[in-house]
């Protein structure tokens, strides 16, 4: 048996990663004490529960989903065993259909801290046919699938510590599970994307490209919950009691439905990514361009987990491509110069309330969305270069009018630049399309949008998102994935900082596929 055969043979280890973040499993010593470096941090220090790390102390104080993710990304500069251990947390909550849930909630924080509480979800009980753990109380709605990507990325801060604990042989089957339900539960407009069923789902969640498909649901009366999100933040930024009150309306029938997305239709309809007839889930099914290529992300990187392991990721990687394509086929608009969500329960709105929307269904509302995809390394070269021009235009504002790139056009009446998703520049987003930029061979422009991001997020303490214009902070400050991505930013070699894991979005992470093995991979 060689090294890396006996490595992965063994058991991972139960030890939690309590260790300070100053120890020697990564010193701080390429940044002062009072840095940018030291400053993210130490935020995520403050944000450490001993098994994961929560968003927020105040507003968040659980574990989120895609929150755990960017911050794992974060982590791994400064704490491998600590990245690692915050994506096994999330993934021993994982639900027997292979869903990953959106929070895992802390059995330590009061039910009244943050709501929907574990009493509102009723995991154990509603989703027990779904296969929800018993040992743990989570949410029953999913949210975007960054994790695989995220596991290789911190793999490859530290593979030694990741063959040694079994990190990758451990993930990898939950990840390929995540990966199956949101390919065969949740393509519901049948033609091979995955689709949310609440807006919480999709992580933007105040988006004005929900306006439409929410208005097709009743609200839930406001004296049926009590808003903890209120108590820690200013009313105008955060959703409205309508719109709060269709989100609860969408959960709670989710949840009596006892959380099915209907029966999987068998390995004809895995095969193609075309598919055929779809199935609709109660009054809100939306294909996004962000979710999307992010599952099409991650299916690249879980390519490069299962050749890691010693499979084949050609299969997967096969598989992203038809993704892509479909992603263009169903979503891109050549007029408008960018992605859009459709509605996959209303195949009329596009057609009848925008002339430059190419197919029905489409929403035609221009959210940060829809230039998500400029991540992939597989788009045509004219739409990565319309996505740019889009991102840099009057829409945006990306090197001119914004500091960060806005959630939300800049024109679109809905735009606010401090309410939730609706105008504000979120951090992750941002750090997305830094990335995308970088890969795309666009260095100059995603040069100044790091400088910016770093910067701002800096200035801001962290700041859960900011005004779009002047840097302002808005909701939460010491957030985690501000802080993670902060730096992983500056651990990008062109700060000089380290060059530990940091070719994220490496062109040939995603493409060096051995065409001349035929053989499938073991997702």
């Amino acid at each position: 048996m060689d090294r890396r055969a006996q490595l992965t043979a063994r058991p991972a280890e139960q030890a939690v990663a309590c260790d300070p973040l100053s120890s020697t499993d990564a010193p701080l010593s390429a940044a002062s004490a009072d840095s940018p470096h030291a400053r993210a941090a130490r935020v995520l220090e403050d944000n450490w529960t001993g098994t994961s790390t929560v968003p927020s102390r105040s507003l968040y104080p659980h574990q989120w989903s895609w929150d755990s993710a960017f911050i794992a990304i974060g982590l791994r500069h400064v704490s491998p065993l600590r990245a690692q251990t915050e994506l096994e947390t999330l993934l021993a909550a994982q639900w027997a259909d292979g869903r990953v849930p959106h929070i895992v909630f802390n059995p330590s924080v009061p039910h009244d801290a943050y709501f929907p509480s574990p009493d509102f979800w009723r995991s154990s009980s509603a989703g027990r046919a779904a296969g929800a753990p018993r040992t743990v109380q989570t949410s029953g709605i999913v949210q975007p699938p960054v994790h695989a990507l995220a596991a290789w990325l911190v793999h490859r801060a530290d593979p030694e510590l990741s063959w040694a604990r079994g990190f990758l042989a451990g993930a990898y089957p939950r990840l390929a599970a995540w990966h199956r339900y949101l390919l065969h539960r949740r393509d519901l407009g049948g033609g091979g994307l995955a689709s949310v069923v609440h807006p919480w789902e999709q992580g933007m969640d105040n988006s004005p490209c929900w306006d439409a498909p929410l208005s097709r649901v009743t609200p839930a009366p406001t004296r049926s919950f009590r808003r903890a999100d209120l108590d820690h933040g200013a009313p105008e930024d955060r959703p409205t009691d309508l719109d709060y009150g269709r989100y609860v309306r969408l959960a709670a029938d989710y949840r009596d439905r006892e959380y099915t997305d209907g029966e999987d239709k068998g390995v004809a309809r895995r095969a193609s990514v075309e598919g055929g007839g779809g199935r609709r889930v109660g009054e809100f099914a939306v294909e996004d361009p962000a979710f999307n290529a992010l599952l099409i992300a991650s299916e690249h990187a879980l390519a490069r987990i299962a050749r890691e392991l010693g499979a084949t990721g050609t299969a997967r990687h096969a598989r992203a491509e038809r993704l892509t394509v479909a992603l263009v086929e169903r979503l891109w608009d050549p007029a408008e110069g960018m992605f859009f969500c459709r509605d996959v329960l209303n195949r009329d709105v596009g057609s009848r309330s925008h002339r430059n929307v190419r197919s029905a269904g489409l929403i035609p509302e221009r959210g940060v969305s829809g230039l998500i995809p400029l991540l992939l390394p597989g788009l045509p070269r004219h739409i990565v270069t319309s996505l740019v021009r889009t991102a840099c235009g009057p829409h945006f504002g990306l090197g001119g009018a914004t500091r960060l790139v806005p959630s939300y056009d800049l024109l679109g009446e809905a735009f606010d630049p401090h309410r939730y998703w609706r105008g504000p520049a979120w951090f992750n987003t941002c750090w997305l399309l830094e990335r995308g930029l970088r890969l795309h061979g666009e260095r100059r422009r995603a040069d100044a949008l790091r400088e910016a991001i770093v910067h701002t997020a800096d200035a801001s303490g962290f700041a859960e998102y900011v005004d779009p214009f002047t840097g302002e902070a808005c909701g939460a400050t010491g957030f985690g994935w501000t802080a993670a991505l902060a730096l992983d930013l500056l651990h990008d070699p062109g700060h000089g900082v380290s060059r530990t894991g940091t070719d994220a979005f490496d062109r040939s992470d995603f493409s060096d596929v051995d065409r001349s093995d035929k053989g499938g991979s073991r997702g």
